[in-house]
């Protein structure tokens, strides 16, 4: 096995090649774990035969499907490896997504991520915090500043406050 190409290819037609291998290369974990989980809930009892099938060892399988099973592709990241999302595979949802979003936004790789979700289960350790801007108009932001001032809150504390009751009567049914 290997890839024969012609002595005259063209950079731009090798480097092409290589995003594509990329590619290729970054999806074929999840395409194996995917097609793992369809078998187990289509043919029951023929993981043997996947597993014969795709050359590959029992136990790197087995951790292909169950990221897979665990991770929906709605919450997958490109840029980020299946060994990223196994990192988050076995938390809730949110979490899930909480985590993902800032291994990718901060190019993490999964040895951090792994890290930071283990710190911060932590007994003791602080709370991870986490930025996050809003753009609001001018009258918004006075507004907002005035109803901190009022309640003697840094407008941080407010907002946070303000936000976490707004969440909390969102989730408290009617």
């Amino acid at each position: 096995m290997g890839l024969s190409l012609p002595t005259d290819l063209p950079f731009d037609a090798w480097r092409r090649i290589g995003d594509q291998l990329g590619v290729i290369n970054g999806s074929s974990a999840w395409w194996l774990g995917d097609w793992l989980v369809y078998g187990e809930k289509t043919f029951p009892g023929r993981y043997r035969l996947a597993v014969s099938r795709t050359r590959l060892s029992y136990k790197t399988l087995r951790n292909y499907a169950w990221v897979a099973r665990n991770v929906p592709m709605s919450r997958r990241r490109d840029t980020l490896s299946l060994q990223h999302h196994a990192q988050v595979a076995a938390l809730p949802g949110d979490e899930q997504e909480r985590w993902l979003a800032r291994a990718e936004r901060e190019g993490w790789p999964q040895s951090r991520l792994r890290r930071e979700i283990q710190a911060s289960r932590e007994p003791g350790s602080p709370p991870i915090r986490i930025a996050i801007t809003v753009k609001v108009c001018t009258e918004r932001e006075q507004r907002w500043k005035a109803a901190a001032e009022a309640a003697s809150m840094p407008l941080p504390e407010w907002i946070a406050r303000t936000l976490d009751q707004a969440a909390r009567d969102a989730a408290t049914p009617e």
